[in-house]
């Protein structure tokens, strides 16, 4: 995978030089620190941010924590959100904007028990689906709107579980299905001594239902300050370095999400596992938003049948200009 950006930052000279030394940028991100954000803290322990005079904080999530929260409320300039929960935040009256979109791609996935008489996803019906929340629900809940299949249980319904961040309720029965990533808790369900054939996966992308999941947005009235547009130049600039550098050296970046995990709960064979997976998500980005991969996104969220996500087309809610500055000579 090439993103470039070495190369680009050598050859703008690092424009940290001619920035404010060690501007501060808080980043919150959607969950808690593992190799799905590791990007960002090799670009913290790499001194990327540093080379570009950030002095960058990093704030993990968690299952109380909304990202759109902290950041309307101050306590972040950018946040890592899915579209989906960002847009649906910004219909209902926060004004979140995507600035950049390292992964373009779902790792999103249902996973099933194949003894569930599960074949496909009409199968749903009189099931019971584990899913999280925190906006994190949206995309099934869109799904099923889609299907014609509603939430309210028995035969013609799906009952919907809510979840911790785990497989649990798969585990112990009492989930038909639950919500899953590719890089996750996938490999939760398999080290769990499940073994592919007992299983069945539903992955969004092949069913053309896949939204856009990690980005990175910030507060609208922020980027009318020019200041406040460069110093995320920067940022985006400095994580896709990171991006670059984490993907081609799985081991070592798992290594460094290790050494931000205050919780001592990863283990190194799974964020390396994770990092490697997302790679699959990443692999050809260069940080700009697709508008076409955007606009799918939207006709999908609108597409939710008798309870869509969002009601009307955004508008606003993207920008090139971070990443137009960012890559700007």
């Amino acid at each position: 995978m090439k993103y470039g950006w070495a190369g680009l930052a050598a050859a703008l000279g690092m424009t940290a030089g001619m920035a404010s030394a060690q501007d501060a940028v808080t980043l919150q991100l959607k969950w808690v620190t593992q190799g799905q954000f590791a990007g960002y803290y090799v670009a913290l322990d790499n001194g990327y941010y540093e080379e570009e005079g950030l002095d960058v904080t990093i704030r993990p999530g968690g299952p109380d924590i909304a990202p759109v929260q902290v950041l309307m409320g101050g306590g972040a300039d950018v946040m890592v959100d899915w579209m989906p929960s960002a847009l649906a935040a910004r219909e209902q009256g926060a004004p979140v904007v995507n600035i950049a979109q390292p992964v373009i791609r779902s790792g999103l996935m249902l996973v099933c028990w194949a003894d569930a008489g599960i074949a496909t996803p009409e199968d749903f019906r009189g099931h019971k689906i584990g899913t999280w929340f925190f906006g994190n629900e949206i995309p099934l809940l869109n799904w099923l709107s889609q299907l014609g299949i509603p939430t309210t249980g028995g035969e013609d319904g799906a009952e919907i579980l809510r979840i911790g961040f785990n497989v649990d309720p798969l585990l112990q029965r009492q989930a038909d299905c639950v919500t899953a990533m590719t890089y996750n808790e996938y490999w939760q369900v398999i080290d769990a001594g499940v073994t592919p054939e007992q299983i069945v996966v539903f992955r969004y992308e092949d069913y053309g239902v896949a939204t856009l999941e990690d980005g990175l947005w910030v507060n609208e009235a922020n980027l009318s300050d020019p200041a406040f547009v460069e110093r995320m130049a920067r940022f985006v600039r400095a994580s896709m370095r990171g991006w670059e550098w984490a993907l081609a050296n799985p081991e070592a970046a798992a290594e460094m999400v290790l050494d931000h995990d205050e919780t001592g709960a990863q283990t190194l064979e799974h964020q390396v596992r994770m990092v490697r997976e997302m790679a699959a998500l990443t692999e050809g980005s260069t940080g700009v938003l697709d508008e076409a991969a955007y606009q799918r996104t939207v006709d999908t969220l609108l597409g939710g049948g008798s309870d869509p996500v969002i009601t009307r087309a955004p508008e606003g809610a993207f920008t090139h200009a971070v990443t137009d500055a960012a890559t700007m000579e």
